[in-house]
């Protein structure tokens, strides 16, 4: 799986109850070939994702496709990337809430 068809599925992979009441947005701007820029919405218990950045947004995620995948397969410790500066979070406090939901975390 890549990092495009990764966020593409989040709509399927959430659970509309894990979200429900809550309502965020996030951009991802991957590089690489499988990467891309993307804008997820999560708003009247639904995710939402669309190609592109979005205005404004709680939380940005930057990074390399391949190591955005590396984190999700736990082949690179999230905290590590951040550390070393290979995934960047705006705002880590709005992704750690959502993390376990779209399946980011274990």
């Amino acid at each position: 799986m890549t990092a495009r068809e990764f966020i593409q599925n989040l709509p399927s992979r959430v659970a509309p109850e894990a979200i429900s009441g809550k309502n965020a947005s996030f951009s991802f701007d991957l590089s690489g070939d499988d990467g891309g820029q993307f804008a997820v919405m999560v708003k009247d218990d639904k995710v939402e994702v669309v190609e592109g950045k979005p205005a404004n947004a709680d939380c940005e995620v930057r990074g390399n496709a391949t190591d955005f995948m590396k984190v999700i397969r736990g082949e690179l410790n999230p905290m590590m990337a951040l550390f070393t500066g290979k995934i960047k979070v705006s705002n880590q406090k709005a992704l750690m809430e959502y993390a376990k939901v779209f399946g980011l975390s274990k």
